[in-house]
């Protein structure tokens, strides 16, 4: 199965695209992930980017898109893979649609994650991230075992600029600018199905195993 994964940040896509990975044995491909072993890396299209994010531009659409149709054309996204955090307008799910027939690779499915503002600020807010080793934790969901330090190495946990309630109320905004026309978009290809982001992770699993049946993915 080949997924694209959409909701607004704290919506739970990361978290249950690592449950999902793991049992139906695709990658889970983070965008952001993928530019910043990239820029690590110091390949081609790594440096290219670096170019924009010294400066602190964005990344230009087409080389984000050249990034996911490298990654996405390894072997072990032969059996299909999850793209999370990409794409976030309309222009870039055709572009990444145009790319991705290509290589003979189409989305079969994109999942929305509608999510309610209040669990949104309930999941970013409680976040806490590992200064270290950048592990995350939640001061309620998942509390690390001793306050305040990271369960792996000790690191001091420490509450994201980012994840502050004024901010997030911001990202959601600008989040909820873009939205409609993507799904939009999606919705006249007939690939978009809606599920509720303020499932925990078990219910969210339960939910998209049943869907995954319907659609006759594998």
């Amino acid at each position: 199965m080949r997924l694209v994964l959409l909701g607004p940040p704290g919506a739970g896509k990361g978290t249950q695209a690592k449950v999902l990975s793991k049992e139906y044995k695709i990658p889970h491909i983070s965008t952001g992930d993928i530019l910043r072993e990239a820029v690590k890396a110091q390949t081609p299209i790594g440096l290219k980017a670096k170019v924009y994010m010294d400066k602190g531009e964005l990344v230009p659409d087409e080389v984000v898109i050249e990034m996911v149709a490298q990654r996405v054309a390894k072997p072990d996204c032969g059996k299909g893979f999850m793209l999370d955090g990409f794409p976030r307008t309309a222009a870039q799910a055709k572009s990444l649609d145009a790319t991705l027939v290509k290589l003979n690779r189409p989305v079969d499915l994109v999942i929305y994650f509608k999510t309610s503002v209040e669990t949104i600020i309930q999941r970013l807010s409680g976040r806490r991230v590992c200064r270290i080793c950048g592990e995350n934790y939640h001061v309620k969901n998942i509390p690390p075992k001793v306050a305040g330090k990271c369960d792996k190495d000790g690191g001091e946990l420490y509450q994201r600029n980012d994840d502050k309630e004024e901010t997030i109320l911001n990202r959601i905004k600008v989040y909820d600018n873009t939205v409609p026309e993507i799904i939009s978009y999606y919705e006249g290809k007939g690939i978009l199905r809606t599920v509720s982001g303020d499932f925990d992770v078990d219910e969210a699993y339960d939910h998209l195993s049943k869907l995954f049946v319907k659609e006759n993915l594998k």
